[in-house]
């Protein structure tokens, strides 16, 4: 006798329960809508749940890392450090989940593997891997941008004898590598922070670099008690600052002038005074050095010269200086003494660039040049970024549409909150916003905001159907394209543009204008009663 599988009929359901997924459950249940949420692990905190890797930390100050919905929970919560660990923002998240009863509305260990549009109810049929069935009027996605691993493709994973690991799905119970001889391939952004955590603990690390990446002191330290008092007082005025700026966040003050119209004493005394204050904020010291070659390359000679200075062996330094792309359009990582670990005795740094790896075998990596034997295998070969959260259900839209092939050639939205086609779907942090480019909590927010504002309109005007119209569509994916274009980011082989995933097609994803730039289209657009959207 077989069962009947599990139903839930709701007015919106929720993927995923990390940043996005609980604040989109706090706003629309506040908003009187029914709503549920659905996650795929075992607990809240999405990004912050998987990457548990040694050495995990924001490259966000805690204090604008955090949400700023809530008065009462900005004043009570305490961060302990300026870039919060992996532990401490999901024990945050969990305080938020228990803080606002979240957790009643959330099923855990429920992934999503399908979603068809019904044409004639207009609403979502929505399926798990557990047989789960759940109807809905609207989705929406709060998937992540950084949350589906890309798992590298080496010949003879299999066959390896020891233990492998990747960053994003680090054990709960944490890894135990004294005396042994790892091995870790990745030097992006988990790569970088891992690095020196896996130097002190193993009897050996052997770093296998194909390509290096620019990256900065964070010059993390415990937050200061009158700071941190100073901050809370000025909550208000710093969200709103954060909320308007180019970045999410509240930005140190920027030279508005080029760089090349200072002298070069200059130029290296502003560069090695953001040097000193750490952070992702070195880029933002003159105005063009992400749209002007020459001024880019200013800045990434200093950060060139000062890996000179920190690494003793000038080999490995050569190494360690990337010289593939612009500073910045990679996303520059921060870090706690990633160079300052090439200097230990029981580290290595092998250019797979110069002799790739050619398959894994049961004792170790092998190159085309030689085999090193390895207890531990680490991979910190990233993600498939903006999409692949998106695109690992199978999505139908309209007339059965299917959105993997709508993207075949790139991802279509329209201010990366919803696709042509797909009525009644939203994104959170969707292809064609600032995203990954900001401060993911402040563009969270608004577009949260701004998704139960949309549905709320809906409700007032008694309309119950809602999709992008394809020109509106087109004339964004246009201007995000021309955006970026503008700049030296597409110039980039890099995970913005997809480059890390073999047969990707390769597209700039990020809206590069800006947070502020961006929140005020989307203003425009609720303004002119949701102009671009087809509602019905």
């Amino acid at each position: 006798m077989t069962s009947t599988p599990e139903q839930i009929d709701v007015d919106v359901l929720v993927v995923g329960a990390g940043f996005a997924g609980m604040y989109a459950l706090k706003k629309l249940r506040d908003r009187g809508f029914s709503v549920a949420v659905l996650e795929r692990g075992d607990e809240v905190g999405g990004t912050w749940y998987w990457n548990r890797y040694p050495g995990a930390r924001c490259d966000i100050e805690s204090a604008y890392y955090s949400y700023s919905f809530s008065s009462d929970l900005q004043q009570e919560w305490e961060w302990s450090e300026k870039y919060a660990t992996q532990p401490e923002i999901l024990a945050y998240l969990k305080h938020v989940a228990d803080r606002f009863s979240l957790r009643e509305d959330i099923r855990f260990g429920e992934e999503v593997i399908s979603a068809e549009f019904q044409d004639d109810e207009s609403r979502w049929l929505v399926r798990t891997g557990s047989g789960l069935v759940a109807r809905a009027r609207f989705v929406v996605m709060a998937t992540g941008c950084l949350s589906t691993a890309k798992l590298p493709e080496i010949p003879g994973i299999e066959d390896f004898a020891g233990e492998i690991y990747h960053t994003s799905s680090w054990p709960l119970e944490g890894v135990d590598l004294a005396g042994k001889t790892v091995g870790l391939i990745g030097t992006g952004s988990s790569g970088i922070q891992a690095t020196p955590l896996l130097a002190q603990q193993a009897a050996h690390l052997t770093v296998f670099q194909r390509t290096p990446n620019f990256s900065v002191p964070a010059r993390n330290s415990p937050l200061d008690p009158d700071e941190w008092k100073a901050i809370k007082e000025r909550y208000p005025e710093l969200r709103e600052i954060s909320r308007h700026s180019a970045s999410g966040s509240v930005p140190l003050p920027i030279v508005p002038v080029p760089a090349m119209s200072v002298t070069e004493e200059e130029r290296n005394a502003r560069y090695e005074e953001r040097w000193r204050i750490g952070g992702m904020k070195f880029l933002q010291v003159f105005s063009d050095t992400l749209s002007d070659a020459e001024a880019n390359a200013s800045a990434a000679d200093f950060i060139r010269r000062k890996i000179d200075e920190i690494v003793h062996d000038p080999a490995v330094a050569q190494l360690l200086k990337p010289t593939d792309h612009y500073v910045g359009t990679k996303r520059i990582c921060t870090d706690t003494d990633y160079y300052e670990t090439f200097n230990r005795d029981n580290v290595s740094l092998v250019d797979v660039k110069s002799a790739p790896i050619s398959r894994i075998s049961a004792a170790g990596v092998v190159t085309e040049q030689a085999e090193y034997p390895l207890d531990v295998l680490v991979f910190a070969t990233g993600f498939d970024a903006m999409t692949g959260a998106l695109l690992r259900p199978d999505i139908r839209g309209a007339g059965g549409e299917s959105l993997r092939q709508k993207w075949e050639h790139g991802p279509r939205t329209y201010l990366g909150l919803a696709t042509a086609g797909f009525p009644n779907l939203f994104m959170v942090t969707g292809p064609g916003s600032p995203a990954v480019l900001s401060n993911m909590v402040t563009s969270i927010e608004q577009h949260v905001e701004w998704i139960s504002d949309h549905l709320e309109y809906l409700r007032g005007n008694e309309l119950e159907r809602t999709e992008p119209a394809k020109p509106a569509e087109d004339e964004w994916v246009e201007h995000v394209n021309a955006v970026a274009d503008a700049t030296l980011y597409a110039q980039a082989n890099s995970w913005y543009t997809g480059a890390n995933v073999p047969g990707k097609p390769r597209v700039f994803m990020p809206y590069v204008a800006g947070v502020g730039a961006y929140r005020d289209k989307c203003d425009a657009v609720a303004a002119a009663e949701y102009e671009g959207f087809l509602v019905s």
